[in-house]
C-alpha cells in the first residue's frame, strides 16, 4: 500500500464524490510542489475533482496568481494521470481558481508534519 492509499490519510475541505475522482485525487499525491517538494492534496492545492464525461476537471489554486509553476503543476498532473483508463477517465484538465485565495490553514496535518520535516516549522 502507498502513502496516498492510507485510510488514515485526511482530506481537504472539498468533498469526493465518486470512486474515479478519489483515484484521481490518489494519482495527485504524486504531483510535488517543485519548491518545497510536498504533494498538492497535501497544501491545499486541490480544491475539486470532477468527472464530466470521462475528464477528470481537476480545480485547483496556487499560493499566488502570479506563480510561475502552473505549466510545471500540469505537467506533473499529465505524468500522473497519463494511463488515465487506470483512473476511469479518458482525459483531464486543471481549471486554475483564485478565490477563495489559497491560505496555510488550508494544508492538511500531513502536510504540515512534511513541511516540519524539511525545516518549515511555521505550519
Amino acid at each position: 500500500m502507498s502513502p496516498h492509499d492510507s485510510p488514515a490519510r485526511s482530506e481537504p475541505a472539498a468533498a469526493v464524490p465518486d470512486a474515479r475522482s478519489q483515484r484521481v485525487r490518489d494519482a495527485l499525491y504524486d504531483v510535488l510542489d517543485p519548491d518545497l517538494g510536498v504533494n498538492v492534496v497535501d497544501l491545499g492545492f486541490v480544491r475539486d475533482i470532477a468527472v464530466e464525461q470521462g475528464t477528470a476537471v481537476i480545480t485547483m489554486t496556487l499560493t499566488s496568481p502570479a506563480c510561475p509553476l502552473t505549466g510545471v503543476m500540469e505537467d506533473q498532473i499529465r505524468t500522473a494521470l497519463a494511463d488515465g483508463a487506470g483512473y476511469g477517465v479518458n482525459d483531464h484538465r486543471v481549471a486554475w481558481v483564485w478565490q477563495p485565495a489559497w491560505r496555510p490553514s488550508d494544508i492538511t496535518s500531513e502536510g504540515r508534519d512534511q513541511l516540519r520535516a524539511i525545516g518549515f516549522n511555521n505550519f
